[in-house]
């Protein structure tokens, strides 16, 4: 695959960062704690991407038409590969991050394509098809995170995107009886049906049972599976990366957990981890615990699979030619900015 050519854009100015994170103190503060937490090195250019992600998810969620949302919010992604953002603090900093980065168009894209399930209000037949839904609203946030610690081969970016998955998976068994009384669901419609649960009339009157409890822990096992393979791949991120990420997978199992202690009941309660609980876990998240080898290899789900091909390999894994023609692009941008 050639490597990916970026444009050139301004770096980041630092009144768009502190905007970002302004915006991201009361609009997402689970970010804004979690960021303390990252390296220094990471914390700017996740700002910037998790401010874009906010302001996308927002215009989807807020505006009346979210179809027309949708068609605008490519239009901005656009002019932010074109390195013409539009004045607005999260595209000027996302553009620059894109640049730094070299951040394929098609994860940004592929998240807004999950922005547009949602705003068509899609259902999902089988666990696979969900996995797509997932992929698209969370796997893509595991793989460009990854990017901005300098990952870009595919065994590790391939458990980012589990850890996305499985995250995304979590916050979907949690919300169960919330997202029915919204008026979606986002479960496997045939795992209703097997279950003997008709999905619209669940949806108008969701009642906890049996059945339900049975769906509920076949959706956390399977998150579970994710959350064991991402482990060899946050093991394998570079050493100063490791300690934040775990910890925000160990939080999101433990989601998992304190629905399981609830009885599997998404219907009447919803899990909260306490706070202390919390801290517990970011300081168990500082001690090792290496991954199996034989996890970093799996390959990539399949309905994540094009989010990992889509980013092009590190220096080391390219022929000669490719490597000169890397280490020039990087000497004449570093040159570009020194003038």
């Amino acid at each position: 695959m050639p490597l990916l050519q970026p444009f050139e854009a301004d770096p980041m100015r630092p009144e768009d960062l502190a905007a970002c994170l302004s915006a991201l103190r009361v609009g997402s503060k689970s970010f804004a704690t979690a960021a303390r937490i990252l390296p220094r090195r990471v914390r700017a250019p996740a700002t910037a991407l998790y401010a874009f992600c906010r302001v996308a998810d927002d215009a989807v969620d807020t505006e009346a038409d979210p179809a027309a949302s949708v068609i605008r919010l490519r239009h901005r992604l656009d002019l932010i590969y074109e390195n013409k953002p539009i004045d607005h603090p999260a595209d000027r900093a996302f553009a620059a991050v894109v640049a730094e980065y070299e951040m394929p168009k098609e994860l940004p894209a592929a998240l807004i394509e999950g922005f547009q399930w949602d705003a068509e209000e899609r259902r999902y037949e089988t666990l696979d098809a969900l996995h797509a839904y997932c992929a698209r609203v969370a796997g893509t946030v595991g793989a460009m995170m990854a990017l901005l610690m300098g990952v870009r081969d595919a065994p590790r970016l391939a458990r980012a995107c589990d850890l996305g998955v499985a995250m995304q998976l979590t916050n979907i068994a949690r919300d169960i009886g919330e997202d029915a009384r919204n008026g979606r669901i986002y479960l496997p419609l045939s795992w209703l049906r097997e279950a003997g649960i008709d999905p619209l009339a669940w949806q108008r009157r969701p009642e906890y049972s049996a059945a339900l409890r049975e769906i509920t822990h076949r959706m956390l096992a399977n998150a579970d599976m994710l959350y064991a393979r991402s482990e060899a791949g946050i093991s394998a991120l570079p050493a100063d990366c490791r300690s934040s990420i775990r910890a925000a997978g160990r939080i999101y199992a433990e989601i998992g957990r304190m629905v399981r202690s609830e009885g599997f009941d998404p219907v009447t309660t919803r899990a909260i981890v306490p706070k202390t609980r919390k801290m517990a876990l970011l300081a168990a998240a500082m001690l090792p615990r290496p991954g199996r080898a034989t996890q970093l290899a799996q390959p990539p789900l399949e309905a994540t699979a094009y989010l990992v091909r889509a980013v092009p390999g590190d220096a080391a894994g390219n022929s000669l030619d490719e490597r000169i023609a890397w280490m020039i692009g990087v000497l004449a941008r570093v040159e570009g900015r020194a003038a």
